[in-house]
């Protein structure tokens, strides 16, 4: 199994590359492992206190979990992954049958930053947006798709995003295998990867 790590900061735009490396690939041999579905079960809590969570910081993900995920799919076993809901900021009780492909991609913004992640991952992979960029994506999905207004999104990225993106996020970009620039000239970069996991569907 190959297993390819893609991360990037919120809004980067690594959601779109996952979809450019799967859209001539057969879907029978790529499965996607999304870091969002991995944040800790906050059950305990009050919906205020999940509220003021910080999700932007390495010690809200289920690393743990994960990592016995990706252990799992590569002995070739089934796992049930958990389903996160951003507007009750918890984990539902769903669970998402995952069976082991001959790629897994892992996609989100913190998980480079795991070193027993890390060395799970055949190819690391950064997606790079500038910083407006990705703020102008993150507003319109907020509201859009998780029911936040403007000021709620703005103060959280200002209070949260920015600093937590420039503590841990960015950083991880020194573990990438390829940096891939999301924009026009980033066909090359996708092609390379699609290029390496072919080889190993031969």
């Amino acid at each position: 199994m190959l297993i390819i790590g893609i991360a990037g900061g919120t809004g980067s735009g690594k959601t779109t590359v996952v979809h450019q490396i799967m859209n001539e690939l057969p879907t029978s041999e790529v499965g996607i492992i999304s870091q969002d579905s991995y944040y800790k079960e906050t059950h305990h809590l009050s919906y205020e206190e999940r509220t003021k969570i910080n999700f932007d910081h390495p010690r809200a993900i289920d690393f743990e979990l994960l990592v016995t995920h990706l252990k799992e799919l590569k002995a070739g076993k089934t796992v049930e992954q958990p389903v996160y809901s951003f507007v009750t900021h918890n984990r539902t009780d769903d669970k998402i049958i995952t069976n082991p492909r001959k790629v897994m991609i892992v996609e989100g913004i913190l998980i480079l930053t795991n070193p027993e992640l890390r060395d799970l991952f055949d190819i690391k992979v950064y997606v790079h947006a500038d910083s407006d960029e990705r703020l102008i994506r993150r507003l319109k999905r907020d509201i859009a798709e998780r029911g936040r207004d403007m000021d709620e999104v703005l103060n959280r990225y200002q209070t949260t995003l920015k600093p937590m993106h420039e503590q841990f996020i960015e950083p991880t970009k020194t573990f990438a295998d390829i940096i891939i620039p999301n924009d026009k000239y980033n066909t090359v970069a996708i092609d390379v990867v699609r290029a390496v996991i072919n080889q190993r569907l031969i």
